[in-house]
C-alpha cells in the first residue's frame, strides 16, 4: 500500500512525479486464509491491497483512505454482506464493489441488487471457484492502461539509473516442501512504465551491453546474499549468466574473485541455457570444472528437446543441476509424452549425480506428478512467483516449510492425492 501526499489523478492512474502508484483494493471477510488468497491474486493483477476482518474495520478504513475496489465474499444468508454495503453507502464510497460467491448462491443476486439500490457501483459478480484470469478480467477497468515501452529500453541506461532489481523465486524440496534455494531473476522498475518484463530490456547474447547486465546481476546477488545471511542464515542463490560472459577467462576470474570470504558462504549456482550449453559443451565442461574449486556450480537451465543429444555426448559431466524446461512440466500430470521425457531426463540426472529440478509447477496435480516421478526440487507459481528481495526474506526465508501461495495449508493435504482441492472455501 502506498501513501503519498499531493498525487495527481489521471483516470485510473494515480501518479506522483514520474512514478505510477497502483490502485488500492480492500478484501473483506472473516476468514484470514481466504483474505490472504484474494490479496495475493489482486496483487498479482496489479493492485496494492489491504484487508478487513469486520465491518467496523471497514468503516474506519473507508473514512480514512477509500480504496478503488472492495472485494466482498457474500455470506450464505447475505445478512453480513448487506451490512457491509450499507456501511459503504453511508460513507459515500465512490469505488467499485466486486462480490464473490458460488454461482448457485441465491444471496449473491440479492446482495448485488441491494448494492445497486443503495447507489453503489457493483461490478458483475465473480463466481467461485475462479481462476486468476477471471479475476483480472473482472477488474481490468480499474488498472492503468499502460502499454509496454517501445522501442525496447536500453539496459545500459537502466544500469546507470538504478532501475534494475533482482527478484527471487524459491526452489522447494519436492518431498519435504522445505525451502531449498532461490533463483535470482532480473527485473526493471522503470519510473514511468513500472515493472518491465525482461524481454523489453535484456539484449541479445552478442550485445556488448550484456556484460554490464551480468556484472549487475553478480554484484546485486552477492549484496542480497549478505543481507539474507545476516537476518536468516545461509541461503543458496542461483543466478543466470549468458554463455558469452563465461567465454572470457577474465570474466570468470572476476566472478570467482568477488565471492565472499565468509564461512557462511556455501556456494553459488550459475544457470546457463541448455541449448547454449549443448552448442558449447566442451567449453562449458571446462568452465564448470574450473569454477567448482571456487564453490560455484554450473546448472543446465531449460533443458528441453535437446536432451537426447546430451545423453549421446555425456562423457565427463561436471554440472550440478539439470532443470527441465517448463513446457515439459506444465500439464505433465495429463500428458503421457511429457512424463516420458521427464523420466528419461531424470534417469540421466540420477546416473550422473546431478540434482533434478522441475520448472513451471503451477498446479497441485503437476506437483504430485513431478514428485512421484522423482524430481528433487520443484519451482513454480504454485508455491511462489518471483518477488523483490525484501518480500522474499519476509515471506519465504522466515518459514521452514513453503506452503502453496495464499492457501490454507497442511502438508498432508498437498501430498495426499485423495484430497480433492486446495482452494479456500
Amino acid at each position: 500500500m502506498v501513501d503519498i501526499d499531493g498525487p495527481e489523478a489521471f483516470g485510473n492512474v494515480v501518479a506522483f512525479g514520474r512514478r505510477t502508484v497502483r490502485p488500492r483494493a480492500c478484501v473483506i471477510g472473516s476468514r484470514r486464509h481466504a483474505r490472504a488468497f484474494l490479496q495475493q491474486a489482486l496483487e498479482d493483477a496489479g493492485f496494492a491491497t489491504c484487508d478487513c476482518a469486520t465491518p467496523d474495520e471497514l468503516a474506519t478504513l473507508v473514512g480514512r483512505q477509500p480504496p478503488a475496489l472492495v472485494v466482498l465474499r457474500v455470506s450464505p444468508d447475505g445478512i453480513e454482506s448487506a451490512h457491509v454495503l450499507r456501511i459503504l453507502s453511508g460513507a459515500g464510497f465512490q469505488g467499485k464493489i466486486l462480490l464473490l460467491g458460488p454461482r448457485d448462491l441465491p444471496a449473491l443476486r440479492a446482495v448485488r441488487q441491494a448494492g445497486e439500490e443503495l447507489g453503489l457501483a457493483m461490478l458483475p459478480p465473480l463466481f467461485t471457484p475462479f481462476r486468476d484470469e477471471g479475476l483480472r478480467a473482472g477488474v481490468a477497468m480499474l488498472l492503468p492502461g499502460r502499454q509496454p515501452p517501445a522501442p525496447p529500453l536500453d539496459v545500459a541506461e537502466a544500469v546507470a539509473a538504478g532501475w534494475l532489481e533482482l527478484w527471487y523465486q524459491p526452489k522447494i524440496n519436492a518431498n519435504s516442501l522445505c525451502f531449498d534455494s532461490a533463483e535470482a531473476l532480473v527485473r526493471m522498475h522503470h519510473p514511468t512504465w513500472g515493472v518491465v518484463p525482461p524481454a523489453y530490456f535484456i539484449p541479445d547474447d552478442s550485445d556488448p551491453r550484456l556484460r554490464a547486465l551480468s556484472e549487475f546481476v553478480i554484484g546485486r546477488a552477492l549484496d542480497d546474499w549478505r543481507h539474507f545471511v545476516v537476518d536468516h542464515g545461509h541461503v543458496e542463490i542461483a543466478i543466470n549468466l549468458p554463455i558469452d560472459f563465461l567465454r572470457d577467462p577474465q570474466s570468470i576470474e572476476h566472478l570467482c574473485g568477488r565471492l565472499p570470504d565468509d564461512p557462511a558462504f556455501g556456494g553459488m549456482i550459475v544457470e546457463v541455457n541448455g541449448t547454449e550449453v549443448l552448442r558449447n559443451l566442451d567449453l562449458m565442461k571446462d568452465v564448470a570444472a574450473q569454477v567448482r574449486f571456487h564453490s560455484i556450480g554450473i546448472a543446465i537451465d531449460d533443458l528441453g528437446a535437446e536432451w537426447p543429444w546430451l545423453l549421446r555426448n555425456v562423457g565427463h559431466f561436471p554440472f550440478v543441476e539439470i532443470k527441465v524446461d517448463r513446457k515439459f512440466v506444465a500439464g505433465c500430470a495429463n500428458d503421457r509424452l511429457k512424463r516420458s521425457i521427464c523420466r528419461h531426463i531424470l534417469e540421466f540426472a540420477s546416473s550422473v549425480g546431478s540434482r533434478s529440478i522441475a520448472e513451471g509447477v503451477e498446479t497441485r496435480e503437476d506437483f504430485l506428478c513431478a514428485r512421484d516421478m522423482g524430481f528433487d526440487i520443484v519451482q513454480g507459481f504454485l508455491f511462489a512467483k518471483p518477488m523483490p528481495a525484501r518480500e522474499f526474506g519476509q515471506s519465504v526465508l522466515t518459514r521452514s516449510v513453503v506452503p502453496p501461495r495464499g492457501q490454507p495449508f497442511r502438508v498432508e493435504e498437498l501430498l495426499n492425492p485423495d484430497v480433492e482441492s486446495l482452494s479456500p472455501s
